[in-house]
């Protein structure tokens, strides 16, 4: 059976040889790996919290948290999440702090108050209720194509198609595409195949086999080809090209930073600073910090000055933390200071800052790093 057929669409203009794709799938192909990847679903899909409705809201805030963030890390958090706010409108009418500190510790802390004007948004102008229609959804913050797919397909059954990491490595190995994916014309390909490929039913299950063959079997550098339920329809298999597909993204220059934290404190209670739009971890409190190239207290004093307006007396090094934050590895260095007055010059930028008992820190959304640095001093 000849399982591929020319793509006219494609031309040596857009593409260079080596990764020009010649050869589409068939009709007769299509239909055999939907059916081999949908028997191999309903055999091999793992038990999931998220898997076991079609609520659109609690599809919605699983793939949210699912964004560059592992399933087994996912898995502890959604289900506190939920119980928080079981509701769009709950989530809509919770203040934003206590999202944050529900988030705490999955990062990108950016995708929960999306989320959570999002959530308002969907009350506001949809009733809470969450829409069905692609283009309404596609506006709502935090969600591009491939999440209103993903929600609308897993939901409602639609016939949308996704397009994410998983999905990105195994369609380009289907069609053994030497391209870049990331690239416009690799993501055009990529989502005519992933249309293209989609049921008349079932839409959603389908996606989600999509993902986990992806997820656990046609893994970046360890393909398991030997499990694959699709390896007979796969060029990249028959070619042994599994290290070469998809081409590799060039990895980031790794900058090394040092950085201090300072605990000050004043009658029972430390000092925190909210971050502020455009900063790491927005919306999260912290300890004052900053870059700290010295190795004394008069630069420990003007850091702290500078970032929360006050003067304060260093007393002692209490930890060294190393993080890494993107591209950046940081090395924290965890200060102990005391209150000493207001700063008098116009060194403070800090636009809101916060006298907190050392007692109620738990209830403050905090970065990883600000988090053990707030257990380590509530055990002083």
């Amino acid at each position: 059976m000849n399982r591929y057929t020319p793509r006219p669409t494609l031309t040596a203009q857009s593409h260079t040889s080596s990764q020009l794709v010649d050869q589409w799938p068939t009709a007769a192909w299509k239909q055999s790996f939907r059916r081999k990847l949908l028997a191999w679903y309903r055999q091999n899909a793992r038990d999931l919290q998220w898997r076991r409705t079609r609520d659109p809201y609690r599809v919605w805030v699983s793939e949210i948290m699912l964004q560059q963030t592992q399933v087994a890390t996912v898995a502890n958090y959604f289900p506190r999440f939920i119980a928080a706010f079981p509701s769009i409108a709950a989530l809509a009418a919770a203040p934003e702090p206590q999202v944050l500190r529900l988030w705490e510790g999955l990062g990108y802390y950016r995708r929960a108050r999306q989320l959570h004007r999002a959530a308002a948004v969907i009350v506001r102008e949809h009733g809470g209720r969450f829409p069905r229609e692609a283009a309404a959804v596609r506006r709502l913050p935090g969600i591009g194509r491939y999440t209103a797919g993903a929600i609308l397909s897993i939901a409602f059954d639609a016939r949308e198609p996704i397009l994410e990491a998983n999905t990105v490595r195994l369609l380009s190995r289907l069609l053994a595409y030497r391209g870049d994916p990331r690239q416009t014309a690799g993501q055009s390909l990529l989502w005519s195949l992933a249309e293209e490929l989609l049921p008349r039913r079932a839409t959603g299950e389908f996606n989600q086999a999509l993902m986990e063959l992806g997820a656990l079997v046609c893994k970046p550098r360890d393909a398991n080809c030997g499990e694959c339920p699709v390896r007979s329809l796969c060029p990249t298999h028959r070619l042994g090209w599994q290290r070469l597909v998809p081409m590799a993204k060039a990895p980031p220059r790794v900058e090394q930073v040092r950085e201090a934290a300072v605990v000050v404190r004043r009658r029972g209670k430390v000092l925190l600073v909210e971050r502020q739009p455009g900063e790491r971890w927005a919306g999260l409190w912290d300890f004052p910090r900053f870059p700290f190239d010295g190795d004394d207290a008069p630069a420990l004093i003007d850091g702290v000055a500078a970032a929360a307006g006050v003067i304060c007396r260093p007393l002692q090094l209490l930890e060294t933390f190393k993080h890494s934050v993107t591209r950046f590895r940081i090395t924290l260095e965890c200060h102990l200071a005391d209150y000493v007055r207001l700063a008098s010059d116009k060194r403070a930028a800090a636009p809101k800052t916060q006298w907190a008992p050392t007692d109620d820190l738990e209830a403050y959304p905090l970065s990883v790093t600000g988090r053990k640095l707030a257990r380590l001093v509530a055990m002083r």
